[in-house]
């Protein structure tokens, strides 16, 4: 097990690493932001020596190699536009957006897992089809276009809830419900599909056999066997709400690491921009290597096999 782990965080180091690599190339190639924090009017003397003081008329693998230097040291630079520490206005950021993230990730799950249970045990009816066309609904709408729609709904129109801003928690529904409902789709489908396949297994037909309720056989059996892809979607699923929470905190002005983000790309504030990509792999291959240790504590075979 501890070679299988070691294994793992080599190829997430190496994962990191290229991921960094990419996003500092390309930030490069967007241009120089140094006309971008001078004033109009300013002379070529002044940007020419702004620009040698943040080290951008160095050659790129120069200012590659100086970063990772300092990112060994755990200094990951200063914000030019901010002019203040990087790290300290992700960190600013970083409550805001887990705080949305938990929300989405609870609508997914709490809405999505029982919605895929009932499509799974009432299949070939018209509750079935009934919710299919809700999952598929939620699925194919952009997140964009639902964030509007309930701004609109319940903001609007109805006037129940704060449209924008991340003052109490009612102003964490809207943007919650608009980020995690393709995710909600993502996990009923998934907990259909596992369901069904439980349903059709040989254990399942002998306890019906022995009298018991077909409760019973789900809540204490199927549930369990069919967790290990559900886990596995969970996983993956808090990488795609972090990424896809630029456009709902974009659209709800939630002042998350999303938002920071494209503010960050708008302003080619490179430090910043590199920061959010390390901080958004890390949640990956953390969340990852959790998920193998539940794949041990949920299937006990796999914990002998490896």
């Amino acid at each position: 097990m501890l070679r299988f782990v070691a294994g793992r965080l080599l190829q997430a180091i190496i994962a990191v690493f290229g991921v960094l690599t990419i996003v500092f190339v390309v930030m490069r190639l967007s241009g120089d932001p140094t006309p971008l924090l001078v004033p109009e009017g300013v002379s070529q003397e002044y940007i020419d020596a702004l620009r040698a003081e943040l080290g951008f008329d160095r050659p790129v693998i120069v200012q590659y190699v100086d970063y990772l230097r300092e990112l060994l040291r755990l200094d990951f630079g200063v914000s030019v536009v901010q002019h203040i520490p990087a790290s300290d206005i992700v960190a600013s950021r970083v409550p805001y957006t887990a705080l949305l993230a938990a929300g989405a990730l609870l609508v997914a799950i709490g809405v999505g897992i029982p919605l895929g249970i009932v499509m799974a045990v009432w299949q070939g009816g018209w509750l079935e089809r009934t919710l299919t066309a809700l999952v598929l609904t939620g699925q194919s709408m952009p997140t964009f276009l639902s964030g509007i729609l309930l701004i609109l709904a319940f903001g609007v129109i109805l006037g129940w809830l704060p449209t924008s801003g991340a003052g109490d928690l009612q102003a964490l529904i809207l943007p919650s419900i608009a980020l995690g409902a393709v995710s909600m789709s993502t996990f009923a489908r998934m907990a259909r599909t596992a369901v069904v396949d439980e349903l059709g297994k040989d254990y399942v037909r002998a306890g019906r056999a022995r009298g018991l309720s077909l409760a019973g056989i789900i809540g204490r059996h199927v549930l369990r066997n069919a967790a290990i892809p559900v886990v596995t979607v969970a996983a993956l699923e808090i990488g795609h709400l972090l990424a896809g929470s630029v456009i709902v905190e974009t659209v709800f002005a939630w002042p998350g690491i999303g938002q920071l983000a494209l503010q960050s790309i708008q302003s080619r504030d490179f430090l910043v921009v590199q920061l959010i990509v390390l901080l958004i792999s890390f949640v990956y291959v953390v969340t990852s290597l959790l998920t193998d240790v539940m794949y041990a504590v949920l299937d006990p075979r796999i914990r002998m096999a490896r």
